[in-house]
């Protein structure tokens, strides 16, 4: 038997932000990230509407991106002392993640932040609150999924916590919001949401009702990123129902060890002085993935599919194969996106040397492929690595060389 969960309640559309006025409840807490939502006027319209419902509201702002389990027993402490019976994030991935994972300790005060990270061991919510997400950016898609990504600083591991009880019971796909992201952030949201439909695509838990959700999202992002990255508006208007197709997709079907990778490289060399940005991460190690995946039938048939259904051509599968990794490697040319860790800047624009220095990469490369190899999205994928296999690919995404095992 399988499972398939959504938001009870998804509103989109351009000024779907107003469907805030119509919950019902006492007590609001906004949960929210940086400066982009209040200077655009967007959390004071959010809390606007709530009041509007009759709510009493309190803001929990300045969640960082990457949040950290601090910043979440912090959240969690601030609504035990507030109590309320709507929890609403609102802002990008960050925000979002974070406010679930409040929420978790919210409802269960003595539940450890280990216990949270048991994939699919969370006890039942909705004891206390309910869960409103509404997304700024088109990538993450945590709006409609069963993940919450937090990152512990002392480890330097980003742990993704999995389970449909966290699914949100609302959620608001206003495309307003995204029309203010940066260039850059477009880039690796859009990036982020086509590994997302790739990976539910070629999961081991990919089934009839995420097949279509996958292809779909795919075939959009295709169509509208690039020009999304270039400032045509009604094409970031629709990466961003495309973003939230994709997310739809793996909530149910799960993901593979593209997101593996990227969780445990993220952080791992934040003391040179930056992140390996999410999106960027998965834009850079989807080709190597993918060359990796293909030598198992299945998969390869599967990337077939997806070639053939973004018109690539190809005579066969490793024809195929080949087109989308190309394509795929060209659209990270047209997005500003390096091809290697190598060649990752701190700024994270492709550069001669990146900020992680290959001494450093090799030495901490067993630890980062063991954790890689634990994370939780490594069960659905295709094909299942080795420590050494693990290590290899990661070097490949280094050095940016074929994957030819």
């Amino acid at each position: 038997m399988a499972r398939f969960t959504l938001p009870r309640d998804l509103y989109h559309g351009k000024g779907a932000m107003e469907a805030l006025k119509t919950f019902e409840g006492k007590k609001a807490i906004v949960c929210v990230g940086g400066g982009s939502m209040k200077r655009f006027g967007f959390l004071d319209k959010a809390v606007g509407y709530l009041q509007q419902a009759g709510m009493e509201v309190k803001i929990f702002d300045g969640i960082e991106p990457d949040p950290s389990v601090e910043t979440v027993m912090r959240g969690a402490a601030a609504m035990a002392e507030f109590e309320p019976d709507w929890i609403i994030a609102i802002g990008g991935g960050s925000p979002i993640d974070a406010a679930k994972a409040m929420w978790i300790k919210y409802e269960y005060p003595d539940i450890t932040f280990e216990e949270m990270c048991k994939v699919f061991g969370i006890p039942k919510l909705r004891q206390k609150a309910r869960f409103c997400a509404i997304s700024s950016t088109s990538g993450t898609a945590t709006e409609v999924t069963a993940f919450s990504i937090i990152t512990d600083y002392d480890k330097g591991i980003k742990y993704p916590i999995a389970d449909f009880e966290i699914t949100p019971d609302v959620a608001i796909v206003d495309p307003e919001l995204a029309e203010t992201m940066p260039k850059k952030l477009v880039a690796h949201t859009g990036m982020d949401a086509m590994t997302h439909a790739i990976e539910a695509y070629v999961s081991t838990a990919n089934c009839a009702y995420t097949d279509p959700l996958a292809i779909f999202a795919i075939r959009m992002i295709q169509a509208d990123l690039v020009g999304s990255y270039n400032g045509d508006m009604a094409k970031r208007d629709a990466m961003h129902d495309a973003q939230c197709l994709a997310g739809m997709a793996f909530s149910n079907a799960l993901l593979g060890i593209v997101h593996s990778m990227a969780h445990k490289t993220g952080a791992a060399f934040a003391d040179y002085g930056a992140h390996i940005i999410h999106g960027a991460a998965n834009a850079m190690y989807l080709p190597k993935v993918i060359a990796f995946n293909a030598k198992d039938p299945a998969a390869k048939a599967r990337y077939g599919v997806i070639a053939d259904e973004m018109k690539l051509g190809g005579a066969n599968d490793d024809e195929k194969v080949r087109l989308l990794i190309e394509y795929l490697r060209g659209m990270n040319d047209d997005l500003n996106i390096p091809h290697g860790i190598k060649f990752y800047g701190a700024d994270s624009y492709p550069c001669e040397q990146g900020f992680v220095p290959e001494d450093v990469f090799l030495a901490r490369l067993p630890e980062i492929a063991k954790n890689a190899i634990g994370d939780a999205c490594t069960g659905s994928n295709p094909r299942q690595p080795s420590q050494e296999e693990m290590e290899k690919l990661l070097k490949c995404c280094y050095y940016d060389t074929e994957v030819d095992f």
